[in-house]
C-alpha cells in the first residue's frame, strides 16, 4: 500500500508551514527535522498534483492552488478534531494539546505554577508555553490562549479579565526634594524633561 497521499500528518504540517511561513520554525514546533518536513510537503504535493508553496531561501508561501488546499485542510482538520473530541467528551475527560502564550514575568511568577497543578489533574492535556512579551498574531502562531498584560490591541480578539495588575512609582525621599512630590501624570513629565 503506498502511504504517500494525503494524510492527516501531511496537512498538519503543511497548515502549520502556511501559517508559520517558515520550513526550520515548523520542524522545532513539532520536534522533527527540517527534511521530515520538507518531505511531508514534497508528498503531499506530489499527491495532489500542484505545487502548494512556493519557497525563497528566507520564507514560503502559498500559490494560489495552496490557498485554496489550505482551506480545505483546514475545514478537514477541523472535522477531524472535532470528531476526536466528541468522542473523547463521552469519557469526559480533558484531552489533547493546548497552546498558551504568556509574557516573560507573568509566566515565570504565576502561570508555571498553574499549569503543573492543572496537569496534576489532567495528565492527558498537553500544554505547549511559549513565554514572550512580543504581541503576535494568534492566528498564525496557532495559539489556544494568551495571556497579556494590558489593553487588548486586536478587536477580533474575545478579552476575558482575569485579574488586575497593580503598580506604584516611588522615588526617593533625596529625589522628592529635590524635584519636589508628583500630584498629576503630566508632573511627571515636567519633571523627566527637566
Amino acid at each position: 500500500m503506498d502511504d504517500r497521499g494525503p494524510s492527516l500528518e501531511r496537512m498538519r504540517t503543511f497548515v502549520r508551514v502556511a501559517q508559520r511561513g517558515n520550513l526550520s520554525a515548523v520542524a522545532r514546533e513539532l520536534g522533527i527535522g527540517q527534511s521530515t518536513v520538507s518531505r511531508h510537503i514534497s508528498e503531499l504535493e506530489e499527491a495532489v498534483g500542484v505545487a502548494l508553496l512556493g519557497r525563497t531561501t528566507r520564507r514560503v508561501s502559498l500559490t494560489e492552488e495552496g490557498s485554496r488546499y489550505y482551506a480545505n485542510c483546514l475545514q478537514i482538520l477541523r472535522l477531524v478534531d472535532q470528531a476526536s473530541e466528541e468522542a473523547r467528551d463521552a469519557r469526559h475527560v480533558p484531552v489533547g494539546p493546548v497552546r498558551l502564550s504568556c509574557t516573560a514575568a507573568l509566566g515565570v511568577m504565576h502561570v508555571t505554577r498553574m499549569i503543573f497543578a492543572f496537569q496534576d489533574k489532567h495528565p492527558d492535556v498537553q500544554i505547549d508555553l511559549n513565554l514572550t512579551d512580543e504581541r503576535i498574531d494568534l492566528a498564525r502562531e496557532g495559539v489556544d490562549i494568551a495571556l497579556r498584560l494590558g489593553p487588548v490591541m486586536d478587536g477580533a480578539m474575545k478579552l476575558v479579565a482575569i485579574g488586575t495588575s497593580r503598580r506604584k512609582l516611588v522615588g526617593s525621599p533625596d529625589y522628592l526634594a529635590r524635584h519636589g512630590r508628583p500630584e498629576r501624570p503630566s508632573d511627571l513629565a515636567r519633571i523627566i524633561a527637566s
